[in-house]
């Protein structure tokens, strides 16, 4: 589905957790992740849910077109830029685990480009008998001859780290290489790391993320690594960052979570290093021409002036390194207040930036003249998504996605030092037949009056009648944005079958910029689902749908956004999808990454934020007497952020109600709970399937 993620200030490692017993808590027993009690369980669940789903005659169609849609060889291979050199990860039905690969620029403009193979995670996952998922590769400056690559067993968070020589395509003997933990890792020098992993007892935080940063030589094991920047385990965590830009810059920065929202940033001086006197709730987004840059979350009386919550700013790095409390920002821009910055990507020596007004998307350029910044727009097709997806400091290439949900994906190559408009180079197919469809942009009124914006994608002439299978989706989170996306699979197995597809932009979101985030946050977090409920009650008023006929469905944070729903709203729903759900909001912060999202949802040891969370946590909230609909759990064992005892315990409590559920749990996935093409195949068609069941029959 469209942007289902939990959204994450770090990647880092898995903590072995045994959560003390709660007698209150007569399912706490699921929580033990690969207990053979818990595991027994699931496998009955699965067997259940999948013999109803499965034998369904129409699921075989709806799993065989979403194979077709992700095993397709004819989808655009989405670059990153690296030396000149055009990097994509792919997988296909031949390619399961995928193969990490470069070209040309001019072979990849290409219709047919020809690609290197550096990596073959099918081949290296048989040679290894392990389930290896390719998490990512970071290559040394600047010659991008080496690079770490991650690999998760079964797409944990957790990764081992190996060093990959790209003119041999092998790992490097008795290179770097580090054993599986959450960990942040820097290239610092040809031969030095910079790493933030777990390092031993005391060194992990409540969050289960590091906070101990170590500088690691070649030839060195991880016990002669020498600690650099320690935060404290009261953090969240603390990474390390190493920026350069193509005029030879570079600046070494710690940044010290403090909350999930809250840090520290510190800047790498001869003399060690020393924090920069910036507010707390500030995100550094690059450097250009020696310049720092940063985004603002919170107001900001800097001593150059004040700046506004949501601007883009920068900061000289030689001058910040020299006098870290006597910064001289500068404003790049400031989004007015329907607009948000979704993206910032440097270039050789300018900055673009995803700016989005009132939910549809744009482009701009910035160039740093005489001590001002100066912007323009870049044109690109209106009314769509437009997002920035690659730029390298050397060069002013840059690539652009553009998207809508009826329009497949467009990628767009342009020059930033050129005013030349970008011209399309590749283009996806259609996925589905959008002829017959048409998008919309309503408003709903929440309950305190604020208004909401919506995404309606529906068949022209669609009747207000009520009798419309309509599905909402929504995150409301983490200030995580949700824009109009096409989506082939959920075109094929919804829209093309008639369905009505909603999108809700609803507060939590980053759609509006911080204050639209803020507006929901602890406390203060039944606007969220205020906000939610509004739209599905104008939807109804509109006549598009009844509550017989509207589903929703959400992930991560989503998720519980949908258990709040089920248990809150029961009766606006005949369908709901839980992926990958928080949903006991009185025992999450004992829960894997929980502890790290404190500042998002409260604190459930405070007393006035527990009395709050006791009002809305849903496998609370879950009781005798209300009429639920049937929802769908969807979830995975290899998920080391949102502990699988959330869907687990929720569901086995419905169980025991006596309520009916149904329930599927990927052994592999992590938060994905697809570990790759074909399982977030198979995860789909069975969700599509509930839904047909639900609103369409």
């Amino acid at each position: 589905m469209l942007g289902w993620v939990m959204a994450m200030a770090v990647v880092a490692g898995v903590q072995a957790q045994v959560p003390a017993p709660d007698p209150a808590d007569p399912y706490q027993w699921l929580e033990e992740i690969e207990g053979a009690r818990a595991l027994d369980w699931v496998r009955g669940q699965n067997s259940r849910t999948l013999a109803e789903l499965e034998a369904d005659p129409r699921y075989t169609g709806l799993k065989a077109e979403a194979l077709a849609i992700v095993d397709a060889t004819d989808r655009i291979p989405m670059p990153s830029l690296r030396g000149g050199l055009i990097y994509n990860f792919w997988q296909d039905a031949a390619h399961v685990r995928g193969l990490w690969r470069r070209t040309t620029p001019a072979s990849y403009r290409a219709v047919a480009p020809v690609w290197e193979t550096l990596l073959d995670l099918d081949a290296l996952a048989a040679a290894d008998k392990a389930n290896w998922v390719y998490k990512g590769a970071q290559c040394r400056w600047p010659d991008y001859g080496r690079c770490l690559v991650s690999l998760s067993d079964g797409g944990k968070d957790a990764v081992e780290v190996r060093e990959l020589d790209l003119a041999t395509k092998t790992f490097v003997a008795d290179g770097f290489r580090l054993s599986q933990s959450k960990q942040d890792v820097a290239w610092l020098d040809a031969d030095t790391l910079l790493v933030a992993r777990d390092w031993g007892p005391g060194t992990l935080t409540a969050s289960g993320y590091a906070f101990v940063v170590k500088r690691l030589k070649r030839g060195q094991d991880l016990d002669q690594a020498v600690e650099v920047f320690r935060g404290a385990a009261t953090d969240v965590s603390a990474t390390p960052t190493v920026l350069h830009d193509g005029d030879g810059h570079t600046a070494v920065l710690f940044v010290r979570n403090l909350t999930f929202y809250e840090s520290e940033i510190w800047i790498a001086t001869p003399g060690g290093a020393r924090r920069l006197a910036l507010p707390a709730q500030v995100n550094p987004a690059g450097m250009v021409k020696g310049q720092l840059l940063f985004t603002l979350q919170e107001d900001w009386a800097s001593p150059a002036g004040p700046f506004k919550s949501g601007a883009l700013v920068s900061i000289d790095a030689a001058e910040a390194a020299r006098a870290p409390d006597a910064l001289k920002p500068r404003l790049v821009l400031q989004p007015g207040p329907r607009q948000s910055i979704e993206g910032v990507s440097p270039t050789r020596g300018h900055v673009l930036v995803d700016l989005y007004d009132n939910v549809q998307g744009g482009l701009r350029l910035y160039v740093l003249e005489d001590g001002r910044w100066q912007g323009q727009a870049i044109a690109l097709p209106k009314n769509a998504s437009v997002d920035v997806v690659a730029t390298e400091p050397t060069s002013e290439t840059f690539f652009a996605s553009v998207t809508s949900f009826l329009t497949p994906n467009t990628l767009w190559l342009g020059d930033a030092g050129a005013n030349a408009r970008p011209v399309e180079v590749k283009a996806l197919p259609a996925r589905f037949d959008a002829a017959a469809d048409v998008t919309e942009q309503f408003e709903a009124t929440s309950k305190d009056g604020t208004r909401i914006p919506y995404f309606v994608v529906h068949p022209k002439g669609m009747k207000l009648d009520g009798s419309n299978p309509t599905l909402l989706y929504a995150y409301g989170g983490f200030q995580v944005s949700m824009t109009p996306a096409y989506s082939g699979t959920t075109g094929k197995l919804w829209l093309e079958k008639g369905g009505v597809y909603v999108l809700a932009n609803i507060r939590g979101g980053g759609e509006f910029g911080p204050a639209w985030h803020q507006a929901g946050l602890k406390t203060n977090r039944q606007r969220v689902f205020d906000d939610f409920a509004a739209v599905a009650e104008d939807l109804i008023a509109r006549r598009i749908t009844t509550p017989r006929r509207l589903g929703i469905m959400g992930g991560s944070n989503g998720g519980l956004l949908m258990g709040v729903e089920l248990t809150q709203r029961p009766e606006l729903w005949n369908a709901v999808v839980l992926q990958v759900p928080l949903l006991d909001m009185l025992r999450y912060h004992k829960l894997l990454a929980g502890a790290s999202w404190i500042a998002e949802y409260g604190d459930p040891d405070k007393p006035d934020e527990r009395a709050y969370l006791e009002t809305m946590s849903p496998y609370q909230a879950l009781k005798a007497g209300p009429n639920y609909p049937e929802p769908f759990f969807v979830t995975s064992t290899k998920d080391d952020r949102v502990h699988p005892g959330h869907a687990r315990k929720m569901a086995a409590k419905m169980q025991g109600l006596g309520l009916p559920f149904l329930y599927y749990e990927n052994t592999d996935g992590g938060h994905s709970a697809a570990a790759n093409l074909q399982e977030a195949a198979r995860r789909t068609s069975l969700e599509f399937m509930y839904l047909t069941r639900k609103l369409v029959d």
